[in-house]
């Protein structure tokens, strides 16, 4: 019997059995045409290859996909695709066919941002050619030092304001948004912006988790894997794989005598119909250590 659907949960139509924007279960007996299903990293939805938009690239040449309706949702990827998502088997035709071309607006902010980072830039060059004045050799080079270049620039970057943002770098430039899915390699989450702003957009949108480099498909495979062969190992054989090898005779030698013993003594208690009690366990055990130690006090020989 199913719980009770919780509130806090999200449900949509997997919970169902069906998938993709066709609504259909997985695996479809009406359905003759096979197909990769492939999820999206966003909503976690499985859809057909043939129905995202684009043909997907080779399996091996991406390790994530973005849904067409998770795109909208989350629309400043579409400023990362441009430079990050691995292109779809699809050919250009024109712009018109597979998408428009978006050139965002600055906004008063975003200039403000602009000039202070160009202020920095005019800044850092003025220092760099005070600089070369300042450290320019006899020779004809006429080249700083390398040190002091790294130096200044050092200091320019401590002392502004705040990192420049990666997603408005590249949101100032033109970027192709089309209706499809997309396709990422495997670091492209490494590659988003982590400023403040960035972080409070991600919050407000719920995908703060497309930041987590541990959250990712290929992830949670190895981790999978690694918790498979956890699961097989077993604790005694990994033991007994650390001895050497008279270590190893002795101790299944001792477990096969104990075994031996233990069954025949409460064989007793068995044909007999009585109860084994503590104080019977107590005085086997005390017997049976009795017996080992007359034995290891013997002499042992070893074949060589």
């Amino acid at each position: 019997e199913k719980c009770k659907v919780n509130s806090g949960n999200k449900y949509n139509d997997n919970f169902y059995g069906l998938y993709c924007t066709c609504k259909r279960p997985y695996p479809d007996p009406e359905d003759e045409i096979p197909d990769e299903m492939i999820q999206c990293i966003v909503c976690e939805d499985w859809f057909h290859g043939r129905h995202l938009g684009a043909v997907p690239p080779e399996s091996g040449d991406f390790h994530e996909m973005v849904c067409q309706a998770c795109m909208n949702h989350c629309h400043f990827l579409w400023a990362y695709a441009s430079q990050l998502a691995v292109p779809p088997l699809t050919k250009v035709n024109s712009l018109e066919d597979e998408g428009i071309v978006l050139k965002v607006e600055e906004s008063e902010e975003q200039k403000k941002e602009i000039k202070k980072e160009s202020g920095v830039e005019h800044q850092e060059s003025k220092e760099e050619k005070q600089t070369e004045q300042f450290n320019e050799p006899s020779t004809s080079s006429g080249s700083a030092c390398p040190e002091v270049k790294r130096f200044f620039c050092s200091v320019l970057y401590i002392f502004s304001e705040e990192p420049v943002c990666k997603l408005k770098e590249l949101q100032s430039k033109q970027f192709l948004k089309k209706g499809t899915a997309t396709f990422w390699p495997s670091n492209w989450r490494s590659k988003l912006c982590t400023c403040g702003d960035c972080l409070k957009m991600y919050s407000e949108l719920e995908v703060q988790f497309l930041t987590d480099e541990c959250d990712t498909v290929l992830a949670y495979e190895n981790k999978g894997t690694s918790d498979q062969e956890t699961e097989r190992r077993d604790p005694l054989m990994d033991t007994l794989n650390s001895m050497n090898r008279v270590q190893q005779v002795e101790l299944i030698c001792e477990y096969n005598d104990l075994k031996t013993e233990l069954t025949d003594y409460l064989r007793r208690f068995a044909d007999e119909g009585t109860v084994v009690k503590r104080e019977d366990i107590q005085h086997f055990f005390e017997e049976f250590q009795s017996r080992k130690r007359r034995r290891t006090n013997r002499m042992q020989y070893y074949c060589s």
